[in-house]
Formats: structure tokens, sequence, C-alpha cells
């Protein structure tokens, strides 16, 4: 049985750094999609990271230049360092799998995307 199991979430003040963690249990890296949601209160689920599994990554714009997705394959585990969050990033944070992971979700843990995890609290504030 897949799972996803997420740590690292917390608070954390702007400007500072935070990693997520994802580790992975019986998915084969070169065949999926990893990759981060999150949805804050009052807002859609938004994809906000992907590390495909041709190694390309892809990030939403409002993060492009502060987040970075990395994996680990020998530990199963992918990754998401947070540089200068900002308020803005405060979200309950998902990592997902699937073959191809969609932006059109019609929320964080939609059950067309095939694995999601449970899911963990990142807040940013001073």
């Amino acid at each position: 049985e897949v799972q996803l199991l997420e740590s690292g979430g917390g608070s954390v003040q702007p400007g500072g750094s935070l990693r997520l963690s994802c580790t992975a249990s019986d998915i084969d890296f070169d065949d999926y999609d990893m990759g981060w949601y999150r949805q804050a209160p009052g807002r859609e689920c938004e994809l906000v990271a992907t590390f495909t599994y041709n190694r390309q990554t892809y990030y939403t714009d409002s993060v492009k230049g502060r987040f970075a997705i990395s994996r680990d394959v020998a530990k199963k585990t992918v990754y998401l360092q947070m540089y200068n969050p900002k308020p803005g990033d405060t979200a309950v944070y998902y990592c997902a799998a699937d073959k191809y992971l969609r932006t059109d979700v019609s929320g964080c843990l939609d059950r067309r995307v095939e694995y999601w995890g449970q899911g963990t609290q990142v807040t940013v504030s001073s």
C-alpha cells in the first residue's frame, strides 16, 4: 500500500526558512510525478511545485525563486525547501503523487490525484 508521510511543518518567521519532507513507500520515482499542493482558508487548492518522473521541476509563479523541490531516490523522499517565506504562504501543505500531477483539482485530496499525504500546517508569521 502506497503511503506518503509528510514532516517538517510548523511556524516560521517571514524571511526565515523551512523544509518539508515527504517519504513515500512503494512508489517508483521513475514512474511518478511528485509534488506539493497547498490550501489556505478561503482559497483554492494550489499546486505549488512538481518534480516529474523525468527530473523536471515546475513551480507556481508566486513561489518561483523562493521554493525549491528536490528528491532523494535512495531515501524515497521529496523535499520542499522554503526560502524567504511570506505570510501568504501560510497553508496546509500536501504531498502528492501521480503519473501526471494536475493543476485543476477541485480541492486538496481530490480523488483524481492518485496519492495524497495527510497534510502538514505551515504558518508564516512574525
